[in-house]
C-alpha cells in the first residue's frame, strides 16, 4: 500500500483518515501527453501525484487552452469530488511521464457508512478547504487589478524553460485569468511598457523588469 502524502488537502487530516484513504488508492500510470481528466468531466475521484509532472489548463471563452500551473509529486487535487460530482473545473494532463493515485468518492463513502466517526474529519478538511478558497476569492476582489496581473505574469513566467520567452497570451486572454476587463489590462500594460517593465505586442507580451514586477506582486498596498 502506498501512502497518500501528507500536504494539501490532506495536510492537517488524522492518521486514521489517511490510512483509510491510502487503503483505498489505486495507482495510475500517464505517459508523457496522456490526459488524466478534461474539464467538464465529471468528477468522482481525489489525486495524488507521486511522480511526473502534471499540467493544469482550461479553454478560455475563446475556445483557447491556457495553461494554468504545473503539478509536481507531492500535490493533492480534485478533493471537490469526494463531496460533489460535479464537472472539473480544468483539464490535467501529463507533462512526462507520471504516477498518481487515485481515490475514488465510492470507496470513500463505504468507509464512512462502515465507519461514521471518519466523517467528521473529512467534514473539518472541507471547512478547511472552504475557508481558503475564501481567502483566494478575497484575493481576487480586493487586491488591486495592477498586484493581481503582476502575480500572474510571474507565475505564467515561471511554467516555462526559458523565463525569458515571450508570454503568448492576449490582453483579453490576461484579463480572464486576473478577472478584468480587457480595457483595464491594456491601460495598465501600457504603463509598464512605459517604464519598460514589460514589452507588449499583438503576439504576447516579455518581461524585462522582473524585479519591479515582483516589487508589485508582493506588495498588498492600493
Amino acid at each position: 500500500m502506498t501512502a497518500i502524502p501528507n500536504s494539501g488537502f490532506l495536510a492537517e487530516a488524522s492518521d486514521r483518515l489517511r490510512a483509510m484513504l491510502s487503503a483505498q488508492a489505486t495507482e495510475i500510470s500517464l505517459e508523457q501527453g496522456e490526459t488524466l481528466f478534461e474539464q467538464g468531466d465529471e468528477g468522482d475521484s481525489l489525486y495524488a501525484l507521486t511522480e511526473g509532472t502534471l499540467e493544469v489548463s482550461f479553454l478560455a471563452m475563446s475556445g483557447r487552452k491556457l495553461s494554468l500551473s504545473l503539478m509536481k509529486p507531492g500535490e493533492i487535487f480534485g478533493e471537490i469530488a469526494l463531496f460533489d460530482n460535479g464537472p472539473r473545473t480544468a483539464t490535467i494532463a501529463a507533462a512526462e511521464p507520471s504516477r498518481v493515485l487515485r481515490i475514488r468518492r465510492s470507496d470513500v463513502m463505504n468507509q464512512i457508512r462502515q465507519h461514521p466517526d471518519l466523517a467528521v474529519d473529512l467534514i473539518r478538511l472541507a471547512g478547511l478547504r472552504m475557508r481558503w478558497m475564501g481567502s483566494q476569492m478575497n484575493e481576487q476582489v480586493f487586491l488591486p487589478m495592477p498586484i493581481r496581473l503582476a502575480r500572474k505574469l510571474l507565475h505564467l513566467s515561471g511554467l516555462q524553460d526559458d523565463p525569458a520567452k515571450r508570454i503568448t497570451l492576449s490582453q483579453s486572454e490576461l484579463a480572464e485569468f486576473v478577472g478584468a476587463t480587457r480595457e483595464a489590462v491594456s491601460k495598465t500594460i501600457s504603463t509598464w511598457k512605459r517604464d519598460n517593465v514589460v514589452e507588449a505586442s499583438r503576439g504576447g507580451l516579455m518581461i524585462h523588469d522582473f524585479e519591479a514586477l515582483r516589487e508589485l506582486a508582493e506588495s498588498d498596498l492600493i
